[in-house]
Formats: C-alpha cells, structure tokens, sequence
C-alpha cells in the first residue's frame, strides 16, 4: 500500500507554497488578522483561478472531480502559512452537505468551484446542540413555506461566517434533523470574540428566514459524521502545516541567538527540545496523512483515523 504524494500532488504543494509566499508574507497575516475584515477576498478568487477550491468537486458543476488527498496538500501548506480565508469552511466543514444534495446544490456547487460562493457551517447553538453531530439538543426549527423553507433560531461558533455567501444550517422538522442552504442578511450576524483573529467566529440568528433543502428531515445524522470526520483530518493537516513553520522558527532562532558566544542550539537544554518538537511534528504528520487517506478512500478507520489525528496533531 503506497502513502507517498504522487508527482502532481507534490506539484500542486510547490504551486501553494509559492502562492503563500508572495501572496502571505507574515507581515500580511499579521496585517489582515488586524484589519475589520481579516481576510483578502480578492485571494479567493485568486485560488479559485488555480482550481484548488473545486478540487474534489464534480466536473460537471466546474470541478477537477480529484479526491480529499489533494485538498490535504491545501489544508497542510495553508496552515503553514497561517492563510486567513475561508478554505476550511468551505471545503473542509460544508462540501459535504453541499454534494450530498445532488442536483438541489447545482448552483452553489458551481459558485464554489469557481470562487463566486464561499460556505460555513453552523450546528451549534447558545443553549441546544454542543457539536457537529448533536442532532438530539437542536433547536432551530425548520417550517415548510410553500415551495421553500423557512428556518428560525441561533447557531453559535459559525467559523469565518463574516465572509461566508451562504450557510449551510442544522436544523429540525416534524421527520428529525435536516440541512438546509441560507444566504444570511448582515443584520443576522454578528462578529464574536476570538483568540485567533485569522480564523474568526461569528453567530447566526434566524428569524423565519428563507432556505433551500439541502438534507430532508430525518437524514443528515451519517452527513453530519461524514463532516466531522473530514473537518477533524483537515484541522489536523492544518495543525501540522503550523507545526512545521513553528518548528522552523525555532530552528532558526536557536542557531542563530548566542549565549556566551554560542548559538543557543548547541546546548542540550534546548536542542533536546527542538529535537522533541520535530518528532512530535513527524508523528502527527504521519497520524494526519493516514486520516486523509481513509477520508479520501472512504476506509472503514476512517473516524478512528481522523480522530486519532486530531487528539496528536493538535
């Protein structure tokens, strides 16, 4: 069984990081991380020129029908980079809501493979459900309204929510827990506090607002798992692509700060604890990888690989 990157893919890692340093200078983080929107949108747009937003998505709604393989280069290299952008909502949390509604999400699916749609996710709530998959504590309602749907309720913790065009929201009908598609009016969102101002979170309230049926009532339990499992190996591989840039840093700082005339590295106090964070940094990267292939192979270890992952990687 063969693990390694294949040509292309290595190819599609030289082109992002490429991209990241010219496009993503720390000082550019840093800058937008500070700025009211904290992203570029023009970037996306940039990304969704170079095909990497459309990956994974079918080519007859604009994508390149490739696997969560190649979008693994992407989460690994744009967490080595600190990308502020909606990338993990997008493809890592709401995709697979989005491919799960066939024809319903044709539109979306397209605008997503060729930059003109960004999604997020939102299932939790203030005070109902706690995660991805808690479909019993859900209290946003969903009401038929004629030929559409109408959704009503607060989810909490909705990530880059500020620069999503649509949502994809958990919610429940009189058959159980559905997915449905909003497209939120500024007036019903709001911008929360974060520790990490390149990824921010926001909160979503609904009040008999207008949706689509992306997953009938009563059948998103195996979708939201499916999201789950693939946002866990995706924040993963992110972790990872941090943990080698931080790994670098400290290499570099080491080598290059004397103490006494001597760069600080050649004391064993400190380069047995850089010699420890990369072999913390190789095992989770090695753990990472293996999620992403039982993600992209729909391997029956999947959720056990994909939550191993997480717990080391993080």
């Amino acid at each position: 069984m063969d693990f390694a990157f294949t040509e292309e893919q290595e190819m599609l890692r030289e082109q992002v990081c490429s991209f990241l340093a010219s496009e993503f200078s720390s000082e550019r983080v840093a800058e937008l991380a500070e700025s009211a929107d904290g992203w570029d949108d023009g970037s996306w747009t940039k990304m969704a020129e170079l095909g990497w937003t459309g990956l994974s998505i079918p080519e007859q709604h604009g994508g390149a029908e490739m696997s969560f393989l190649d979008e693994a280069v992407l989460f690994e290299e744009l967490g080595y980079g600190l990308f502020p952008g909606p990338y993990f909502a997008t493809i890592g949390l709401s995709l697979p809501a989005l491919q799960s509604a066939g024809e319903r999400a044709f539109g979306v699916l397209a605008g997503v493979a060729n930059g003109s749609a960004r999604i997020t996710l939102a299932s939790t709530e203030p005070d109902g459900a706690r995660s991805i998959e808690d479909i019993e504590h859900i209290n946003t309602s969903a009401e038929p309204d004629g030929d559409g749907w109408e959704l009503t309720g607060i989810k909490d913790q909705v990530v880059d929510l500020g620069a999503a065009t649509h949502v994809v929201v958990s919610a429940r009908a009189g058959e159980g827990a559905g997915l449905w598609l909003v497209e939120p009016s500024p007036g019903a969102t709001r911008s929360l506090e974060t520790v990490d101002s390149t990824r921010r979170l926001g909160r979503l309230t609904l009040d008999s607002h207008n949706a689509i049926l992306l997953v009938g009532p009563g059948d998103a339990a195996p979708v939201l798992r499916n999201i789950r499992i693939r946002s866990q190996a995706a924040l993963s591989l992110e972790a990872v692509g941090v943990s080698q840039k931080v790994l670098e840093l400290a290499r570099e700082y080491t080598s290059e700060r004397k103490q006494f005339d001597k760069p600080i590295a050649s004391y064993q106090a400190v380069s047995h604890q850089v010699a420890d964070m990369y072999m913390q940094t190789e095992l989770a990267r090695s753990m990472a990888y293996w999620a992403a292939w039982c993600v992209a192979t729909a391997d029956e270890e999947a959720d056990r690989a994909a939550a191993s992952a997480a717990a080391l990687a993080s």
